[in-house]
């Protein structure tokens, strides 16, 4: 592979600069999860559309977007090591917004499923390039905030597209969802053109004193940083770790609006505003709190990402279990929030996490990997598992495998923050 090129901006980074950018790309980011869970808020309208949708497949449309954006993300995160961040970024959200868009046209399960899987496209080239430029705008030690207001656009946007899919197909019907979802990226895309490519570990450099701040050093190849990462114990540990957790939110985030509907006998408009504005809450005030409490508890130990998300996610699996069992509204949303909570607190950390462990030439590759892996491995099957579980019994017991994958995330994420400490002594 070729060496990293040039970096496109050599202009001063100035923090307001750095704010400027953070706040496109977080704008960029809660549109992605926006188009991502509009569907959701359709999910009983398209089933009765005569599109030939059973629980199953409603679930692969999840699946078949996710499909194509781990595959696309090693290419981009090869990409995002040595070509222009920027402009890679802008490409990619202008497409995934002409994918939405495209969705609101779909007359079969097929060109439903088509539309949806170029959506994946079009957001690996963001999912896996925006967090290294946040990596150059803003040094280490404010990184688990940086990465939480990065993180709130998460629950907000996927928020969003519950309560405006709902909304919008509540009164103009499922294709206007689409329709509206996928419009506002195309001109974010310009936007991102518009924002600073800097030196690749500029803020590493600049931390250093004496040192100016001039590119990384040189990536290696592709296959062999990726040989590289597979063999770093700390890094393996918290990627299997975001899997689990992506199984459990992804899962949960997909058949929530459905279950309090069907199981709960919540009204369709009702599931999807209640259960909206609840990760609107939780995710706003959890992935703060996350964010700051990792960058407070950074100060006393390195591993502090990784140990603060594997608790809050342990404490968070029997209120889990409450939210998912208890037949009582008085029951069951408080464990909601409070799994919610919990839950989007590993958001900024465990991000943060990752970044900080690879070197600055590889981040792009580091991030797209585990792209990939947490996808394939979490939210890639289990919308679909737990409609299959469904369809073979009911959603209520289906969705009893999410707190079993939110005890293993923890599990490993406490690993790996052994594996870092340890590794640490040994280097």
């Amino acid at each position: 592979m070729s060496a990293p090129a040039a970096v496109t901006d050599h202009a001063p980074l100035t923090r307001r600069t750095a704010l400027a950018g953070l706040c496109v790309l977080t704008l960029v980011n809660l549109l992605n999860y926006l188009d991502r869970y509009v569907i959701s808020a359709v999910l009983p309208d398209l089933k009765a559309a005569h599109l030939g949708l059973s629980d199953f497949r409603l679930g692969t449309l999840m699946t078949g977007f996710l499909l194509v954006y781990m595959l696309a993300a090693p290419v981009f995160g090869a990409l995002g090591d040595r070509r222009s961040r920027t402009r890679s970024i802008a490409v990619g959200v202008f497409v995934w917004s002409i994918a939405t868009a495209l969705s609101g046209f779909a007359r079969n399960y097929l060109q439903l499923l088509a539309a949806r899987a170029t959506v994946g496209v079009g957001e690996a080239a963001y999912g896996t390039i925006a967090p290294t430029l946040l990596a150059d705008y803003f040094p280490v030690t404010v990184r688990g905030r940086v990465f939480a207001v990065f993180g709130m656009a998460i629950p907000v946007g996927a928020a969003l597209g519950y309560i405006v899919g709902g909304l919008v197909d509540h009164w103009y019907g499922w294709r206007a969802a689409f329709f509206v979802a996928g419009v506002p990226g195309m001109l974010l895309a310009v936007a991102v053109l518009a924002l600073p490519d800097p030196p690749r570990g500029l803020q590493e450099r600049q931390a250093r004193a004496g040192e100016s701040p001039v590119n990384a050093p040189q990536a290696r190849g592709t296959l062999a940083i990726y040989r590289g990462l597979l063999s770093h114990a700390p890094y393996v540990l918290t990627v299997l770790g975001y899997a689990a957790y992506t199984f459990a939110l992804g899962g949960l985030a997909f058949w929530m609006p459905t279950f309090l509907e069907r199981a709960r006998g919540v009204a369709p408009a009702q599931a999807t505003s209640a259960f909206g504005a609840i990760v609107v809450v939780t995710g706003l005030v959890g992935t703060f709190a996350g964010g700051w409490l990792g960058d407070y508890w950074l100060r006393f130990s390195r591993e502090a990402y990784l140990w603060m998300s594997g608790l809050v996610t342990l404490l968070a699996v029997p209120v889990a279990v409450v939210a998912l069992a208890a037949r009582a509204p008085s029951l069951y949303y408080p464990a909601i929030v409070t799994a919610e909570l919990l839950l989007f607190m590993s958001t900024g950390p465990i991000n943060s996490a990752i970044v900080n462990l690879v070197a600055p030439a590889e981040r792009a590759s580091a991030i797209a990997l585990s792209v990939f892996a947490i996808h394939l491995l979490g939210d890639v099957i289990s919308p679909p598992i737990i409609g299959a579980l469904s369809d073979l019994g009911s959603l209520q017991q289906a969705v009893m495998i999410v707190p079993a994958a939110a005890a293993l995330c923890a599990l490993l994420w406490m690993a790996a923050a052994r594996a870092s400490a340890k590794a640490r002594l040994h280097s």
